[in-house]
């Protein structure tokens, strides 16, 4: 019979797994506590946790929270990002990790709105703009396009004052 601390651990990644929009699996092997420490502050930043959890409980975890299964990603040393809000920031933030750590760290996949993607899913979804970002671009097309009717409407009736003093002016003549 498992101990009870195994299950307290499940139900902890549960809650982890509740808590978030979707998980990210690094193989962290080679890492120094510095780096380690480095990285989980900058997935802080970006709104996502790394845990270290030991694989058979993450695989229990998220068979009971009905989440597609990552055995062939689980396998080794793992940790697992958690992200809260959106994949693109904790994404970045591990490509960039990725290409500074020298090889120490490596993106396996993971699990992003309840769909299982790869490794290079992730990359791709680093090289996304963010949510922020996106409305950013969306909000300054709104203004220009805008602009572009205030201008338009405002050369109509400028336009027709012109034609009206013009022929006011040649009448006058």
């Amino acid at each position: 019979m498992p101990a009870q601390s195994k299950f307290d651990q499940v139900e902890k990644i549960n809650e982890l797994l509740d808590a978030s929009n979707g998980v990210f699996v690094v193989s962290y092997s080679g890492l120094t506590v510095a780096q380690a420490q480095d990285l989980r502050a900058k997935l802080r930043e970006a709104g996502a946790t790394m845990k270290v959890l030991k694989n058979t409980l993450v695989k229990i975890a998220l068979k009971e929270k009905e989440q597609p299964a990552l055995d062939d990603i689980l396998a080794g040393p793992t940790a697992c990002v958690f992200y809260e809000n959106e994949p693109v920031e904790a994404a970045k933030v591990l490509k960039e990790f990725t290409a500074t750590a020298n090889g120490v760290i490596e993106i396996k996949g993971g699990i992003s709105e309840g769909n299982v993607v790869s490794a290079d899913d992730i990359r791709a979804i680093a090289d996304l703009p963010t949510k922020d970002q996106l409305l950013g671009q969306i909000a300054g097309l709104i203004n220009g396009f805008a602009r572009d009717i205030a201008v338009c409407v405002n050369g109509v009736s400028s336009g027709l004052a012109r034609q009206i003093q013009q022929i006011s002016e040649q009448k006058a003549a």
